[in-house]
């Protein structure tokens, strides 16, 4: 059980105490003349519930309010939530009061306020309140570690500013700023309930395992880079055979043989070997990196060919999931159960027999999508070991190269020292010189710390994790919830006459918008015509959200603030409701009939604020009416004994 707002309070310099109720499970609505602090409330409840910013607007609540306040209650608990202006200079404040209160207790007097929470623990403690499991982890698009869901992230689908609730580009608050888009869409799935607490720590586990193997990775590499098997000590292997210190060797060089001949080099005293007449090393070692070359230009080749492959995979699972949601969107025809049972419309249930067809065809199309999604997805796992083998391998030849340059650096110094010296015991003396010098500094390399080689282990725990977790598992019950969500949009949809009422409607958390899927292709919502479709979808949509956060018993708070949505019918400076008339006013009031038609059919466990210029003699909102800020009557959020300053009129 999550929590709804049973009142919001502001404290003057004085002490003294507003505050305005709402009644939980209902529809609440503050209704008066422009800037009279309507809008204010969604932003004092955005600033208690630990924003980072100070988002408090207005003359007259930043000069004459010193502490905003809500009271937040669930089943017999409550918790009061204080904050404090900034002092001074400071953009915001950075600590709280939070106090569980009996139930139906008043606000504390101001001198009873302690605000010595700070703001990172008030927000664990309203995301508790809100029974958000902070154990789970989401990977984050700026976070290098995963962040655990906070009621921040549940206020997603809790407010509309007046800029939102009827914007064709934004569906979800703070949609427009920078970086949330992403939040949004990775924060869905959890508060759907399409994210398995215990798969999402294991996801996280693959996760940091993948990190791990990564960071191994490089470190091995690293290590590689400081072998004494380096390309140095092979030319240097080179250089004692030809002077004669020893014989050419027969088999592989590892690290360690090449440092055992080398001491071998040094310990003769003079030349026992025939010098090397054969080829010459230098030419052999160009050889050698125009194969490496070559190698290396085809593992490139490779790697871009089975990239671009991947990408198509992607780009058509994406595709076909797209298209596979469109067609199971309703999920109305079924075939029939019987031989002789008769095809019907589902919608209005009248008889149709050509739906026999219709259904097989749907059918069969879902059919063959989920045959190739099967085919395509089974290809991907396998593309991704092939690109990580060619990696590997890339690597390989790149340190191979770098071996080969080195050899080449080092052996041809060498031949410059020896030219001129036409006795064989002193090129023989110059090299092992050379040597004795190497062999000292490999000495301090080897003292280095050893990275113990875990990438084995490593890669067989991702492998374990990967086929424990599954592949899909969460997208499939994301689609499978989104698809029920999608329902319900489209019957409000349709209580509220919107334009493509007829057609599937849904929700697409990845666009994070609603689409229409049109007999003449997708219609987005931004490219549907009219503030009243705009709203209408906004509203539509976030109330089926809330049906589902309900039903799934989701800790997104059970409140919808809404701050006025009559406005693409209802003009702000219009002098009042009388305005209002006709087709507008029927449209307005059929979405305050389908607003209250959620709040019956969720029994309590839902409440919608609306603040509202319009003021309507209909139910429900006549009934619903809380409060009247007009200037005729005086009253306003900041009372006017309040403001003891000239103040311009906000």
């Amino acid at each position: 059980m999550t929590f709804q707002i049973s009142a919001i309070s502001i404290y003057n310099e004085d002490g003294r105490i507003r505050t305005v109720p709402f009644k939980t499970g209902k529809l609440n609505i503050i209704t008066g003349d422009s800037r009279r602090g309507k809008s204010a409330l969604l932003n004092i409840v955005d600033y208690c519930l630990a924003s980072k910013d100070y988002v408090i607007k207005g003359a007259a609540l930043r000069n004459f309010v010193q502490v905003f306040a809500v009271t937040l209650v669930k089943d017999q608990q409550q918790l009061f939530v204080a904050r404090p202006a900034p002092a001074g200079k400071a953009a915001t404040a950075t600590t709280m009061c939070v106090v569980s209160q009996a139930l139906g207790a008043p606000p504390p007097q101001r001198a009873e306020l302690n605000f010595s929470t700070p703001l990172d623990i008030a927000k664990d403690v309203l995301s508790e309140f809100a029974d958000i499991d902070r154990t789970v982890r989401i990977p984050a698009v700026r976070s290098a570690t995963p962040i655990p869901p906070s009621v921040r992230h549940a206020l997603f689908f809790c407010l509309q500013k007046q800029n939102e609730v009827a914007n064709p580009d934004l569906l979800f608050h703070s949609q427009g700023e920078e970086f949330l888009p992403a939040t949004i869409r990775a924060m869905i799935p959890y508060f759907l309930g399409a994210v398995d607490p215990e798969q999402a720590l294991l996801e996280n586990r693959l996760r940091l395992l993948r990190q791990e193997l990564a960071q191994l990775e490089a470190a091995v590499a690293a290590a590689r880079s400081l072998s004494p098997a380096s390309g140095q000590a092979l030319a240097l292997v080179t250089e004692a055979v030809e002077a004669g210190l020893l014989q050419p060797p027969r088999e592989g060089m590892t690290a360690e043989r090449a440092l055992e001949h080398l001491r071998l080099a040094i310990a003769e005293s003079a030349p026992t070997q025939m010098p090397d007449a054969g080829d010459d090393p230098v030419s052999a070692l160009v050889e050698q990196r125009r194969g490496l070359r070559e190698r290396h230009g085809r593992a490139r080749a490779r790697i871009a060919n089975l990239k671009r492959a991947a990408q198509e995979n992607n780009e058509f699972l994406d595709q076909a999931a797209e298209q596979h949601a469109r067609l199971a969107t309703l999920n109305l025809f079924a075939p029939a159960n019987t031989a002789d049972q008769e095809p019907r419309c589902p919608v209005c249930d009248s008889h149709q027999p050509q739906l026999s067809q219709i259904a097989e065809v749907i059918n069969r199309d879902l059919g063959r999508l989920d045959a190739d999604m099967t085919v395509i997805g089974s290809d991907t796992p396998e593309i991704n070991a092939l690109i990580a083998a060619e990696e590997d391998t890339l690597q390989e030849i790149h340190s191979a190269l770098g071996r080969n340059q080195e050899q080449l650096d080092t052996l041809t110094a060498g031949q410059r020292a020896a030219q001129g010296q036409a006795d064989a015991s002193r090129r023989a003396v110059l090299v092992q010189g050379r040597i004795s010098l190497f062999l000292e500094t490999a000495g301090r390399h080897v003292q280095g710390p050893q990275v113990v080689d875990r990438r084995e282990e490593i890669r067989a725990k991702i492998a374990e994790l990967e086929e424990a977790i599954g592949a899909g598992a969460r997208d499939d019950r994301l689609n499978s919830f989104v698809s029920r969500i999608n329902t319900k949009i489209k019957d409000k949809a349709v209580a509220l006459d919107l334009e493509h009422k007829e057609s599937p409607i849904r929700l697409d958390p990845r666009g994070l918008t609603v689409v229409a899927d049109t007999a003449r292709g997708p219609v987005r919502l931004a490219d549907m015509g009219g503030g009243e479709n705009w709203l209408g979808y906004h509203v539509a949509t976030l109330l089926s959200m809330h049906e589902w956060f309900s039903e799934q018993r989701s800790p997104v708070p059970r409140f919808l603030i809404l701050d006025q949505p009559s406005q693409v019918y209802f003009p702000e400076d219009a002098p009042d409701s009388t305005a209002l008339a006709g087709p507008d006013r029927t449209a307005l009031l059929n979405l305050y009939k389908t607003i209250q038609s959620t709040l019956e059919a969720l029994e309590g466990d839902f409440q919608v604020i609306v603040m509202e210029h319009a003021d309507l003699d209909d139910e429900p909102f006549r009934s619903s009416v809380e409060v009247r800020w007009r200037r005729s009557n005086g009253r306003a959020l900041v009372p006017q004994d309040w403001i003891t300053e000239d103040i311009a009129d906000d």
